[in-house]
């Protein structure tokens, strides 16, 4: 998805969006298919193409991120690739910087002032890409990004990215509220009818994106909520679920920010080549194992059996039937047992067979579930009143209604892969033909996971609902909840995880190209947060 520059890193860090046009010498003229730097450019076009790239292939179902949160475990690496947790050097997210900088200044430019709806926008999106890097690697150059006098900006440290990230989403909440306020009609119009945003969204709609998301970086401070008092997490997070009008949230999944998929923009199964090989891949065990242990519904959609516990007489409603792959192991070893029927795979009718994702749920970038558990998780921690119950349950609720599952639905389950093998398949079925039934029991799943309070334990069940309703969903934000939290337990300590010491790296490492030509305040950077190394297995001041 997303374009790939050449320029590097730094440079388009300090660029942003500035035309190289450059000194004309001799007979050479002006490329006349070249927009100056003073040239107009359609608001919409930049704004699509901002909408268009935030959800990067990794991010989206069945991408690096499903492997990394251990919800899909791959057992052959030439057709899925490995499960081996070597981020090694990460991408950068200056792609949506610069188009953000260059959407502020023509939208100031040709409107006239900075308070109109695109500049709000780009106020959103500015402090997404600062966010997106800093939780990857820590401190990064933000303040000075898109001075073109300046090709070595400073670093901020991770600490005032996020001060000035915050400040900017209360900027973009407040500048699209007071255009609704005057215009009341507008909190239910299309923000961009040109159709820029490829969300479509409503005024109304982008200001709940804002504030939720806003509501997710508050969380993710979690560990930096009592020895950072400047930053005020507690505290903002109860403004903003105290003053509904000021700051309105998601109320449900009408809401969502939805990545939506098409003929020409395929459901990544196909847009990433996998889709002939379902079985190379299977659910991993982190994800299986507690729903088998809550009889969670929503394994019976995402997943199928193992079929080697069906050959041996298990019904398609027991969860026992349903066994996870072990991300320790390495591919070899993953292969044999997922040849043999002992491991569950992913849901073929699902997830492989409609290239547009007809038949998938839809992927959710930001989230009313997740919402909800933010909320849970801070009324659990304190920071604000209210029932951590009721949000809890609207999580759940909300994700369960998000693969339109209800009491006593009776769901078809398809055989997910191409196989002979008489033990495993005894009646000889082709892929995708019906293989069994299960029943949707719900209250049966509530009562095992009915909140225990405001405690330790309700934390962790309010942790381990997110990482279920995040499925296949919302990018890297299961991931850093676990790096944050470690809850779940992710699998980890052997082979297969294929880091020198076998453990999850705790960051990326910076582009190669940052040394090279930022090197100076690079090296100054290392030095204050890693001694001085580009060491994976040190936390950043987010999450020490």
């Amino acid at each position: 998805m997303k374009i790939k520059s050449l320029i590097p890193f730094a440079l388009l860090l300090t660029m942003g969006m500035v035309s190289i046009t450059g000194c004309q010498k001799g007979d050479l003229i002006n490329n006349p298919n070249v927009a100056g730097s003073n040239s107009i450019v359609p608001l919409s076009l930049l704004l699509n193409h901002i909408t268009a790239t935030l959800s990067r292939s990794d991010e989206q179902p069945f991408g690096y991120t499903a492997v990394a949160d251990q919800y899909i475990v791959a057992n052959y690496s030439y057709y899925r690739g490995t499960n081996t947790y070597n981020f090694g050097n990460t991408s950068d997210s200056y792609d949506i910087l610069k188009y953000t900088l260059k959407l502020e200044q023509q939208a100031t430019a040709q409107l006239g002032n900075q308070t109109n709806k695109y500049y709000a926008l780009g106020e959103f999106f500015k402090a997404y890409s600062g966010i997106w890097l800093s939780q990857r690697v820590g401190d990064i150059p933000f303040s000075q990004a898109g001075d073109p006098t300046n090709l070595t900006p400073k670093y901020d440290t991770q600490h005032d990215v996020y001060k000035a990230a915050l400040a900017q989403l209360e900027t973009a909440n407040t500048l699209i509220g007071a255009l609704v306020t005057a215009n009341p009609s507008l909190a239910n119009t299309a923000i961009d009818a040109n159709q820029g945003d490829i969300f479509n969204l409503t005024y109304q709609q982008w200001q709940k994106v804002i504030n939720t998301y806003r509501l997710r970086i508050l969380i993710s401070l979690s560990k930096r909520a009592t020895d950072n008092t400047d930053l005020q997490i507690p505290q903002q997070f109860a403004a903003i679920l105290g003053n509904p009008t000021k700051y309105p949230i998601m109320t449900g999944n009408g809401d969502n920010l939805v990545y939506r998929f098409n003929a020409v923009n395929r459901y990544s199964t196909f847009s990433l080549g996998l889709n002939p090989y379902n079985n190379y891949a299977n659910p991993g065990s982190t994800y299986i194992n507690i729903e088998t242990a809550t009889s969670d519904p929503r394994l019976f959609v995402t997943s199928t059996p193992a079929p080697l516990q069906i050959s041996g007489g298990k019904t398609f409603s027991d969860f026992s039937a349903y066994v996870g792959s072990d991300m320790n192991q390495a591919q070899p070893a993953l292969l044999t047992n997922s040849n043999n029927g002992i491991y569950s795979f992913s849901n073929y009718t699902r997830y492989y067979v409609s290239s547009t994702g007809a038949n998938a749920e839809p992927f959710v970038f930001i989230g009313y579930s997740e919402m909800c558990f933010n909320i849970a998780e801070g009324i659990n921690r304190g920071w604000a009143t209210g029932s951590a119950a009721t949000w809890y349950n609207n999580g759940i609720n909300a994700s369960l209604a998000l693969y339109g599952l209800t009491n006593g639905q009776s769901l078809t389950i398809t055989f997910p892969i191409a196989s002979t093998e008489t033990s495993i398949n005894p009646k000889n079925i082709k892929q995708g033909d019906p293989w069994g039934t299960a029943t949707v029991d719900i209250p049966s799943f509530l009562a095992k996971v009915v909140y225990a309070g405001d405690n330790a334990a309700g934390l962790t069940q309010i942790l381990t609902q997110k990482y279920i309703s995040m499925f296949n969903n919302s990018g890297w934000e299961a991931f850093y909840n676990f790096r944050r939290t470690g809850i779940p337990a992710f699998t980890q300590g052997g082979s297969g995880i294929g880091t020198p010491n076998n453990l999850i790296p705790r960051r990326w490492q910076y582009p190669v190209s940052e040394g090279a030509y930022n090197a100076a305040n690079n090296k100054a950077a290392l030095a204050s947060q890693f001694g001085g190394t580009d060491d994976l297995t040190k936390d950043t001041w987010l999450t020490k």
